[in-house]
């Protein structure tokens, strides 16, 4: 069933669990994460970033996830990630998207207050969710004028009172697509945003931290981790494993369709990992 984050994020954030946000990029990892979902009776969120925005279109996106989404015997989130600019915003909305993310964090507070502001108004009216950030978490790789800022706790506070966003993006130490677990959390900065503002908070760049820490924050007023490396990996690797075994073979399909259950065992493992442990 298709939801928002509303639908989810009051009970995620108030529990010892989270909500995994995958990235996708194509049916495959769709098929594989809404399967994996289903399996283990968990939501999930279905998230559009950037580089899909620009190669297919928010349109093109809404047409593939939405129908898998609202078809789930699980609920399913069909999410924009991380976006600048408002126009593709109101497309992704117009287009049938559950849930949106406007990017202001490289914006001044203000601004960012301002522009978020007007986006939340017009997604609010719609029924569709809304998440800022405030911070900025960096990059590894790929994005280099993306900046590297902590959330401060009090600029927190007023963002979240006057922006109108329904969950909060920040930055305590995660760092988007790294490869390798270890990004240093610091847990102090957490508790100081957590008195803050009492807001669902939004953790990107997942698969850079250790699974001890992972463990502690699902525990926190953390309601969705953005998970999307650690997916890309298993679903890349498997399909290099079935090419080296089969050179004479060529068919993408074929190569999808061997690397799947791969993606969708790790995609299980994160979910697993991200739900509330069970007594």
């Amino acid at each position: 069933m298709l939801v928002t984050l509303n639908d989810l994020m009051p009970e995620a954030a108030s529990s010892q669990g989270a909500v995994p946000c995958c990235n996708v990029f194509g049916i495959e990892e769709a098929q594989a994460i809404i399967a994996a979902a289903e399996e283990l009776n968990l939501p999930v969120i279905l998230a559009v970033n950037k580089d899909m925005v620009d190669l297919a279109g928010v349109e093109s996106m809404a047409g593939m996830l939405l129908p898998m989404a609202r078809a789930s015997s699980v609920p399913v989130v069909v999410h924009l990630d991380h976006c600048y600019e408002e126009a593709i915003v109101y497309r992704a909305i117009h287009a049938g998207f559950s849930s949106v993310m406007f990017d202001g964090s490289q914006l001044p507070l203000e601004e960012n207050i301002r522009r978020t502001r007007a986006v939340a108004d017009a997604a609010h009216a719609v029924g569709v969710s809304v998440e800022g950030e405030l911070g900025s978490v960096p990059y590894q790789e790929g994005r280099d004028h993306i900046k590297s800022e902590f959330t401060d706790p009090e600029e927190a506070r007023i963002y979240a009172e006057q922006s109108g966003i329904d969950v909060l993006a920040i930055s305590v130490g995660n760092v988007h697509r790294m490869t390798e677990a270890g990004s240093p959390i610091n847990f102090p900065l957490l508790d100081e945003i957590e008195s803050a503002t009492s807001l669902p908070l939004v953790i990107h760049g997942t698969t850079g931290i250790t699974e001890a820490d992972l463990r502690k924050l699902k525990t926190r007023r953390i309601g969705k981790f953005n998970v999307g490396t650690t997916l890309r990996m298993a679903f890349g690797n498997a399909i290099r494993e079935a090419m080296a075994e089969e050179p004479n073979k060529f068919d993408k399909q074929y190569f999808a369709g061997k690397a799947i259950p791969a993606l969708k065992q790790e995609a299980m493992r994160v979910l697993t990992l991200l739900a509330a442990d069970k007594e």
